[in-house]
């Protein structure tokens, strides 16, 4: 042992081993499969050769084989007899999904387009794939977002890396997506035709909203329109299975009820009853008029098999007149022609104020398909038809005359008319009329010469009132003269006697003061006697005179000795001395006055 390991420890030894180990591994037929790959095993020659029309190999057969060979090492697959290729692993990424096409398996049958899905892990088992009945093509089986060890001689899976060169979109292997507030209608390319006489295939339970198309396929799916919808979300769908077209849900406004008229569904079962004779109503999932009418709010109705008829359920205004309502309805009513008794025709327009009520809404669709149809087919023609009838039982005059009346009766009629139709009439009114001209005419001609007439009888009672004015006016003016005359006769006699009155009073007066004067007189002559005969006695009459004298010329101001006196001395001027002597005095005297005033 120890000279076995000399002697291959000998450098001379080295260069046979790498020779030896290419000896081992194809004596071996040693194959390495890394960890993200795939071994394709093709095998050269064999004992036995595949049947005819085989091209994968599930007994050992010469050709493709169908089991692939896992990560890792494996032995006997030596290189003269096998051929093995390395693929790289399937990937799917999020979002997405891969569509798979089987190169060999059963033919699909007469009336199908894609292979039936059998189990075979998703495709990895190519060998449960062939035995259990897979088939050949196009497969209704998709692959979601994920990684898959797949045989790519067996299976050419789509993905969205190479997509583009097998003629696909790859939008398409997108996860298809329902927007908020749509529905997807769901038009499937798979499985039996729909039946005789349908438009749509029928509900189908099972199927996971078309995502498993095999149980959609296995539990009787119809090809074509299909009565069910996909609702907002994300949906693996195979595109080669199943065609989606997205819509807005129904939407019923606040005031309306939405009455559904369904073309698919169970078979038609009528439960309107047997006072209902104009039309069938059926249950919700059955084809007909539903009972149930759809209340305010969005519903995912598919409008290729159903149609859904708005229903006011407030008041409805229709107009016989040259306006029209914001919803149209009235759109192709007209002003109501007439004929009244005496043969003239006029025009009258006429507002019917109706409502329906939401539980009367499929009755009243049932019978009339639509609410145009019942403004159009009953509306118009009752509403009409009784003007016209009742005005030929009255001239033009008397319709004009009782408007209201015949306002009432028209309300009457109506009412009690359109309760057979389950439609409430709330009011009936008369608008304009229009009269014959010519007849206008006449009334005019007439009542202007009535009007005329009374404008002069008015005019002749004015004439006679104002006459009747006049004369009173002038009596009222000559009493009034008669009136000032007796009154200037008595306020001369007043002025008269206030005349005599004012001299009396004055001749008293006069006398009164001359009495008083002369006593006065005479009382002070009296005192002043006494007093210069008191004065006399005591100062001798010489000496009183002259202070009587003095006292007269101090109580009167009188100037005895003068200002400035001019004498005629000699050697003087005496004028110019006078006027210098009275200068200086005003002078002082201006001097003090201001000396005064200072102070």
């Amino acid at each position: 042992m120890n000279t076995l390991a000399i002697t291959l420890s000998s450098p001379v030894w080295w260069p046979l081993i790498p020779a030896t180990l290419v000896l081992i591994y194809l004596l071996l037929g040693i194959t390495y499969i890394g960890e993200r790959q795939v071994g394709i095993v093709v095998k050269r020659f064999g004992m036995r050769n595949l049947p005819p029309g085989d091209i994968i190999a599930l007994r050992g057969e010469a050709g493709i084989q169908a089991d692939t060979l896992p990560p890792g090492l494996h032995f006997f697959y030596w290189i003269w007899q096998y051929s093995v290729t390395r693929t790289a692993l399937i990937e799917v990424p999020q979002d997405h999904i891969a569509l798979v096409v089987a190169i060999a398996g059963e033919p699909i049958p007469a009336g199908r387009i894609l292979g039936r899905q059998v189990p075979c892990d998703h495709f990895q088992d190519a060998r449960a794939f062939l035995t259990g009945g897979g088939e050949k093509g196009r497969q209704n089986a998709i692959l979601t977002a994920g990684t898959y060890r797949i045989n790519t001689a067996l299976f050419d899976i789509i993905t969205p890396w190479n997509s583009s060169q097998r003629g696909i979109n790859p939008s398409s292997l997108r996860i298809y997506k329902v927007e908020q507030d749509l529905v997807g209608i769901v038009t499937t390319l798979d499985g039996a035709p729909i039946d005789e006489g349908e438009i749509a295939g029928t509900l189908v339970a099972g199927h996971d909203n078309f995502q498993d198309s095999q149980a959609f396929l296995d539990h009787g799916g119809r090809r074509g329109l299909q009565e069910q919808v996909l609702l907002s979300g994300q949906w693996n769908i195979n595109p080669w299975f199943a065609e989606i077209e997205q819509v807005h849900m129904v939407e019923i406004p606040i005031g309306h009820v939405g009455v559904v008229i369904s073309f698919v569904g169970k078979a038609h079962e009528d439960v309107s009853g047997v006072d209902f004779k104009h039309g069938d109503l059926v249950l919700v999932g059955h084809k007909g008029v539903w009972v149930t009418p759809l209340l305010p709010g969005k519903h995912p109705i598919n409008t290729r098999v159903a149609r859904v008829e708005l229903v006011p359920t407030t008041n409805i205004v229709l107009n016989w007149a040259t306006r029209t309502e914001a919803h149209a309805y009235d759109a192709k009513l007209n002003s109501i022609t007439v004929r009244s008794r005496d043969g003239f025709a006029f025009n009258l327009d006429v507002s019917q104020i109706i409502h329906i009520g939401a539980n009367e809404a499929p009755r009243v669709i049932s019978r009339a398909g639509s609410l145009q149809n019942l403004v159009d087919h009953v509306l118009q023609p009752l509403v009409g038809n009784y003007f016209r009838n009742s005005a030929q039982d009255y001239t033009v005059l008397d319709f004009l005359s009782a408007r209201s009346h015949r306002q009432e009766e028209a309300a009457s009629h109506i009412e009690v008319a359109l309760r057979e139709y389950d439609v409430e009439a709330i009011d009936t009114l008369i608008g304009d009329i229009t009269p014959p001209e010519a007849l206008m005419k006449t009334q005019t001609d007439r009542k202007i010469a009535e009007e005329q007439r009374k404008t002069y009888e008015v005019q002749e009672a004015a004439e006679t009132q104002r006459q009747q004015l006049v004369r009173q006016t002038s009596l009222a003016d000559i009493q009034h003269q008669v009136v000032g005359a007796e009154q200037g006769v008595q306020i001369a006699e007043l002025h008269a006697r206030a005349s005599v009155r004012q001299s009396e009073g004055e001749a008293e007066s006069t006398r009164l003061r001359a009495g008083g004067d002369s006593d006065a007189i005479r009382a002070t002559g009296q005192a002043k006697a006494e007093a210069y005969r008191v004065g006399v006695e005591a100062l001798g009459s010489q000496n009183y005179a002259l202070i009587q004298l003095m006292q007269i010329i101090g109580e009167r101001n009188v100037q005895v000795v003068p200002d400035v006196a001019v004498t005629g001395g000699q050697g003087g001027n005496g004028l110019m001395d006078a006027l210098m002597a009275l200068m200086v005095r005003r002078d002082v005297e201006a001097a003090e006055t201001r000396k005064i005033l200072h102070n």
